[in-house]
């Protein structure tokens, strides 16, 4: 692996990547294969803002690596199923090692799943998570270059908070519209630049 000046390291495999996506395995699998993506179903999108929220203060290895238990302990984060959890739920849930046990976090998902569903009478909440897409996205050269909130994350987290979600702060939906290719913030000279299909410069 070798330093390049346009801020991205080049791997072994002769691809350039950010550091961040450049020593675990994981997190690069992530890079090149999922992250800045467009997600466009409800059930990911919905997942992403859960996961996204229990992010908030950790590493998103971390939550990476425990994805596959959020999946087993939140039915697939699938939204019709999560909205039907109650309290007997929350204390299960409290006692998953293999998930975030914050009992705000569990709150927010089970909170932000029934959300989901009301939004579906105002045309669901993909359409209304992609209609705050701005206008342009960042053009980063360097990490220091990309920006942690927005203009449109600012606006898209007062308005999902108006709507009942939590853990929406304007940090974390920013995380949201790049991992799911509202925006794209890949540097410049990555690999994975334009990768979205909707951003090609």
């Amino acid at each position: 692996m070798s330093p390049d000046s346009a801020g991205v390291i080049i791997g072994g495999d002769g691809l350039a990547r950010p550091a961040w996506a450049s020593t675990d395995p994981l997190m690069r699998d992530y890079y090149d294969q999922e992250w800045g993506l467009p997600v466009t179903d409800e059930q990911g999108l919905y997942e992403r803002i859960c996961l996204e929220g229990f992010q908030a203060g950790l590493s998103w290895a971390t939550i990476l690596r425990k994805r596959p238990a959020f999946r087993a302990a939140f039915a697939g984060f699938d939204p019709d199923a999560v909205a039907l959890f109650g309290d007997a739920d929350v204390e299960r849930l409290l006692q998953d090692p293999g998930i975030i046990r914050n009992r705000l976090k569990i709150h927010a998902a089970i909170k932000n799943a029934r959300a989901t569903l009301e939004l579906r009478n105002d045309g669901g909440l993909v359409d209304f998570v992609w209609s705050f897409r701005p206008v342009s996205t960042p053009r980063p050269r360097v990490a220091a270059d990309i920006p942690t909130q927005s203009e449109e994350s600012v606006a898209l987290s007062k308005a999902l908070r108006k709507r009942g979600f939590s853990f929406v702060g304007p940090t974390t939906m920013f995380a949201l519209m790049e991992a799911v290719g509202i925006v794209d913030t890949h540097l410049l000279a990555s690999h994975r630049r334009g990768s979205s299909g909707i951003w090609t410069d």
